[in-house]
């Protein structure tokens, strides 16, 4: 038995029967880095309005004896306390595992089943699950320019159609034609083309 919890990001698992894959959500090494990053500036904002009041210096490296407080510490402290809140928004999202989950076609059990991960309360766990009879295509979305994006589609009878693939950096076109063609041949359906928006 295979442990899908342990497969990494964009991970694929698949036999003639089962196709998995992976969605890493929220705990990508760019939210890490820019939630830390944040942190550790806002702290120094709020470090050196503080210190504007207090007229001396909390911290050695970070000289605070040219700021007046009112207004430039003010806006430091506020700036501070904005970012701290903001980066604390991010490490509770990267805790919740927000957008994780997984994509998983099972031709055993004859379903499709989407799931991913939200923010707490009731509506915490997203699990969608359709009949694979309803698949009627993937279509892949190509989007470039200023905010570019690359997302794989599967378009389902009387649904609106859904995205299978991460919210982040788009990943290259031979990545997302590979994937989409072996979805395609798993569930032996056609691919809608590549749509350039």
């Amino acid at each position: 038995m295979i442990n899908f919890l342990n497969l990494s990001q964009g991970d694929i698992f698949r036999d003639e029967n089962t196709f998995r894959e992976k969605i890493i959500g929220s705990r990508r090494i760019s939210n890490y880095f820019w939630a830390t990053v944040i942190f550790l500036a806002a702290s120094g904002f709020f470090i050196v309005g503080l210190s504007s009041y207090l007229q001396f210096n909390l911290v050695f490296f970070l000289d605070a004896k040219e700021i007046v407080f009112f207004p430039q510490g003010i806006v430091m402290c506020f700036y501070g306390v904005a970012g701290i809140l903001l980066s604390i928004y991010q490490w509770l999202v990267i805790l919740w595992k927000v957008g994780e989950g997984f994509n998983e076609f099972d031709k055993n059990k004859g379903i499709m089943r989407l799931f991913r991960w939200g923010f707490p309360g009731k509506n915490r766990e997203i699990d969608l699950v359709y009949s694979l009879e309803d698949v009627e295509a993937i279509r892949v979305e190509i989007k470039e320019g200023i905010n570019p994006s690359r997302t794989i589609f599967i378009r389902i009878k009387g649904k609106p159609n859904i995205p299978l693939t991460q919210v982040g950096a788009p990943l290259p076109l031979s990545e997302i034609e590979k994937k989409a063609s072996e979805l395609a041949s798993f569930l032996k359906v056609s691919i809608e083309g590549l749509v350039d928006k």
